[in-house]
């Protein structure tokens, strides 16, 4: 059947195929979702239903007690084996895939992630490559990749997105999502304001570089979003209705990444500087905020460079100038500077994307100049950064960098170097094309609150 012209209930998508005007067929694994309040007393029934009878709990020393506990009281009730192991190392690198082999059951038939985004991106990576599916319990609803086929890891140091497997099924219990601590509430609606900012790359990129491009997906993304957001400041009453639709929300958005076979309908260059912070946070031994809280303060970060950029005459011989004399001897010595240990995947990168190079540069300022009207159309349609500051303290959430720990050095740092984590075109990416990036980043960083 076609892709839905307008958006339809999350039930509608799951485990149907969809062809699609925008040239591709559409197909989401994911199988159910159950989400209100008592949901975690189906996990019997429904993996039964699925036909699954060894499980592997995955959980950590405090979503055990959250759920864990509880599933394998549900479970060994009714009949169904299993067991369930508290990861000792939360690296959740290649440290902690080793442990999740090692105590696997032989017989297991089925993983289960007992927590939220870490948990869940290492039970999804592991049961991709151990070929088992797995299932999502959530204790939080702080991001949006719950049913996501991709899976973030540490991994030489940086950190890297795996091709991996969506859930069979996920579990939201708004009994145990109203419980949990309020800045992980107030993450899951950083990430869903992150799609602002996200989709609009996309947008971009169809139109700079002819990237392929689902508007169909974007409208499903786009509604989704603005739904939640409507009801954003009852979320501080820790209303469940309220927060099993955010966590309906957080999993659409996971089924439109699954729908599309990437993360390219939810994650964009907000997502880069979450990715850049989590990787600094990690080489220098420090514990990031949650990675929503993150991806709020990036949006903030991105409008204000799109409201600088607006503000200023583009010159695009300048541009074409500074792309010929483009040195990527001098851009290596850079990105060791940037990333540290981790700088060698980085360069890696780079070297299979060729997104830096001058001839490709120069193919984009040419759309660019082609397309400035509807460039500047879509970055006027963006939200003002201080609508989106003022959501983010209304639930008590960090909207500088400074509250989540970024000193000003790493904040340059982070707006220069983070578009060099992935191969993929977004507003940093053209402010970088335009040779404004490190004009813009200064102003920006100068304009901030400490």
């Amino acid at each position: 059947m076609e892709l839905y012209a307008s958006p339809h209930p999350l039930g509608d998508y799951l485990d149907t195929h969809f062809t699609c005007p925008c040239g591709r067929e559409h197909y989401a694994p994911l199988k159910a979702v159950t989400i209100g309040p008592g949901a975690l007393e189906s996990l019997p029934g429904l993996t039964k239903k699925l036909g699954y009878k060894s499980l592997y709990l995955i959980s950590d020393a405090i979503t055990y007690d959250i759920a864990g506990k509880r599933c394998m009281e549900l479970l060994q009730r009714a009949g169904v084996r299993a067991a369930v192991h508290r990861l000792t190392h939360t690296g959740f690198d290649e440290a902690t895939v080793g442990e999740l082999l090692i105590h696997m059951p032989a017989d297991c038939d089925l993983a289960v992630a007992v927590g939220t985004g870490a948990i869940n991106d290492m039970t999804r990576f592991f049961s991709f490559r151990t070929g088992r599916p797995f299932l999502t319990v959530a204790t939080a609803a702080p991001m949006d990749g719950f049913a996501s086929s991709v899976a973030a890891l540490n991994v030489d140091s940086m950190k890297t997105t795996f091709d991996a497997r969506p859930p069979v099924a996920v579990i939201g219990d708004t009994g145990i999502l109203s419980t949990a601590p309020y800045p992980m509430i107030a993450a899951g609606l950083g990430d869903l304001l992150g799609k602002f900012t996200c989709l609009c790359d996309w947008k971009l990129a169809r139109i700079i570089t002819g990237e392929h491009y689902c508007e169909r997906i974007v409208e499903l993304v786009e509604r989704c979003v603005q739904s939640v957001l409507a009801d954003a400041p009852r979320a501080k009453d820790r209303d469940p209705a309220v927060l099993g639709d955010i966590m309906e929300g957080l999993v659409l958005t996971g089924v439109a990444m699954s729908l599309y076979g990437n993360s390219r309908p939810a994650s964009g260059c907000e997502h880069h500087i979450s990715h850049y912070w989590e990787m600094i946070f990690e080489q220098q031994g420090r514990r990031p905020v949650p990675h929503g809280a993150q991806v709020g303060v990036g949006t903030v970060l991105i409008l204000k460079l799109t409201e600088a950029l607006l503000d200023r005459r583009v010159d695009f011989d300048a541009a074409r100038a500074a792309a010929a004399a483009y040195d990527p001897q001098r851009w290596r010595a850079d990105i060791r500077a940037a990333y540290g240990p981790a700088a060698e995947g980085v360069i890696a990168l780079e070297g299979r994307a060729d997104k830096n190079g001058t001839a490709g540069r120069l193919a984009r300022l040419d759309a660019m100049q082609a397309h400035w009207g509807e460039i500047e159309a879509l970055l006027r349609a963006l939200p003002p950064s201080g609508q989106i500051m003022q959501a983010l303290r209304s639930l008590d959430s960090p909207c500088t960098p400074a509250q989540i720990g970024v000193d000003r050095a790493l904040l340059r740092d982070t707006l220069l170097y983070c578009k060099e984590v992935r191969a993929r075109y977004t507003i940093l990416q053209m402010l970088w094309d335009l040779d404004l990036l490190e004009p813009l980043a200064d102003q920006v960083i100068g304009s901030l609150e400490e």
